[in-house]
């Protein structure tokens, strides 16, 4: 089954890439590697699932908040490969920044939203090395912010 395939089943739409908040570009190709800046959560055109896990956002709803942020991803990346993701040779990283109460600790759990994503779309392609961390704050008081690395071609 192809990518676009499968996308289309979970019901993904990758059609409107975001554009960037400020001085900087959604993603940069160099060589066979395309870096993806950070994606926030957004859902039907807004943000998405703001405030602070483990007080406003709870745990799952952090997971989803992750997921939205790794269909952010699959949208930049599609547009970086042109709209053919059977390009991608592989999943390389993701780094996932939660914006959270001092005390939460789950920030894997909650980052998994994306990474379950990839696997979902691209197989064993999708697994990753990966990065989880806490964070006093995020842009626009997001609950989560995720980055990624691919490799094309």
């Amino acid at each position: 089954m192809s990518v676009a395939d499968k996308i289309a089943k979970l019901g993904i739409d990758l059609s409107a890439p975001s554009a960037p908040a400020a001085n900087y570009v959604p993603f940069i190709q160099t060589g066979p590697l395309v870096f993806i800046s950070g994606q926030v959560p957004i859902q039907e055109g807004r943000l998405a699932y703001r405030g602070k896990v483990g007080d406003e956002v709870s745990q799952e709803d952090a997971y989803r908040a992750a997921r939205l942020c790794g269909i952010g991803i699959l949208t930049q990346l599609n547009a970086a490969c042109g709209g053919n993701l059977d390009a991608v040779g592989k999943c390389i990283k993701l780094g996932g920044f939660v914006n959270c109460t001092p005390d939460f600790d789950q920030h894997p759990a909650v980052i998994n939203g994306a990474s379950d994503l990839m696997v979902e779309v691209f197989g064993d392609r999708g697994r990753h090395a990966r990065f989880a961390v806490g964070a006093p704050s995020l842009p626009f008081n997001v609950a989560v912010e995720v980055d990624a690395v691919f490799e094309i071609g």
